[in-house]
């Protein structure tokens, strides 16, 4: 089973997943975590790149087309052959993160952004995205208050903006591949939440 998080800057997702994992573990499942952009070694390097705030001049091509690079080596050097294995993955972002970002919030045309993912991808979709939803200066409060501001959080309120809202647009187009949960309530409330989701789609 292949498991996402994806939600705006600052909305949890990195800190809820090792927590979700040794959950599943417990459960007598074999989980592998990872991340986008990373989770290789050849991917890490684009992500420094993509993160760098030397880098403020990329051009939205430039990072579409870099994004897809990293993606491309994680789902044919970590995801697929886990999955294939009968292994639970659960990334911290995939490609939504690219039609939300680079698509909505850069206002680039949806259908090449579709296309440059898909062939990055192969194909290959997550089985659950959960959204972790939060509003947007909120979550840019938070990440400056973690001290890890990079080249993307310091994009616009107005670039945020629009990629919340083409989270939520897609939750409408793929009701029943997404979930949403409100990462305004309290860290353990979201971790039960996450939980209860996860171990309903399992279920089935």
């Amino acid at each position: 089973m292949f498991i996402t998080l994806e939600g705006p800057e600052g909305s949890g997702k990195t800190s809820h997943i090792p927590h979700l994992v040794a959950y599943l573990r417990e459960q007598g499942y074999v989980v592998f975590p990872t991340r986008e952009p990373g989770g290789t070694i050849i991917s890490e390097q684009i992500r420094d790149i993509l993160h760098d705030m030397k880098n403020a001049e990329m051009h939205p091509r430039t990072e579409t087309l870099l994004y897809q690079a990293a993606r491309a080596q994680i789902v044919e050097q970590v995801i697929q052959p886990r999955l294939k294995n009968g292994e639970i993955v659960i990334s911290d972002r995939y490609y939504d993160s690219t039609i939300a970002y680079q698509g909505y919030g850069h206002q680039q045309n949806l259908d090449q952004v579709r296309a440059l993912v898909k062939y990055a991808t192969g194909g290959l979709t997550p089985d659950l995205t959960i959204l972790l939803d939060l509003d947007i200066e909120e979550g840019l409060k938070r990440k400056k208050k973690d001290n890890e501001w990079n080249r993307m959080d310091a994009l616009t309120v107005e670039f945020h903006q629009r990629v919340r809202s083409g989270y939520l647009e897609m939750v409408r187009q793929e009701p029943d591949r997404w979930a949403v949960v409100n990462s305004a309530q309290a860290w353990e409330q979201v971790q039960l939440d996450l939980k209860k989701i996860i171990a309903g789609r399992l279920s089935k």
